[in-house]
């Protein structure tokens, strides 16, 4: 069967972490390593907005107490903590260029915010036919579920649809329901498979 559809992750894919320096800064201003930092963003309030159970606003609130400052600092804690994250804009442009001929997808696990981001910082959503959030979906990866309704919304059979991460329990489920995977590490090797995939 030919590809019709390719679906990428945000996180890890999309938008990538290139410098870690400011992340690790904030952690010293808190006495805490890079990755517990992680912990505390991404844990388990973070998880609970992933899943839409609490708003990605509430999130922050609840990161603010952990550090113990007052939620007027939660702009300057997300300006800080995600300073050395940057969008590929050379991996949109090449999304874009696969369209009309394949339908482009987002599927992510995200904050409710995620779309507005999408749409009004970043300005990529037009690389997009459509666009899954977890938060708005009320799933998250790796639940077989989530990828389900995807394949229902595109009305595309998984043996034709190509999905891009960079965790590997995500792309082990999705090929669990047959679906064409590729691991993201970098961008080069990624348009690469791809382009085998799509025949080019």
């Amino acid at each position: 069967m030919s590809i019709k559809a390719v679906i990428f992750d945000v996180g890890g894919v999309l938008m990538r972490t290139e410098n870690r320096e400011p992340r690790a800064t904030l952690g010293l201003r808190f006495g805490k390593t890079y990755e517990e930092m992680d912990k505390i963003i991404f844990g388990k309030s973070g998880y609970h907005a992933s899943l839409g159970e609490v708003t990605a606003h509430e999130h922050w609130q609840s990161v603010m107490r952990v550090l113990d400052l007052p939620d007027s600092e939660i702009d300057n804690i997300y300006t800080q903590f995600f300073g050395g994250d940057e969008v590929d804009y050379a991996l949109i442009d090449y999304i874009r260029s696969l369209r009309p001929r394949y339908t482009t997808a987002i599927l992510s696990n995200a904050w409710d915010d995620l779309r507005q981001i999408l749409v009004e910082k970043w300005q990529i959503d037009d690389a997009f036919d459509e666009i899954f959030i977890s938060a708005e979906m009320g799933i998250a990866k790796p639940d077989p579920k989530i990828y389900k309704m995807v394949i229902s919304k595109l009305g595309i059979a998984p043996e034709e649809m190509v999905f891009v991460d960079d965790l590997s329990r995500n792309i082990e489920a999705a090929r669990k329901l047959g679906m064409h995977a590729i691991h993201f590490q970098k961008r080069d090797e990624v348009i690469a498979e791809l382009q085998k995939l799509l025949g080019k």
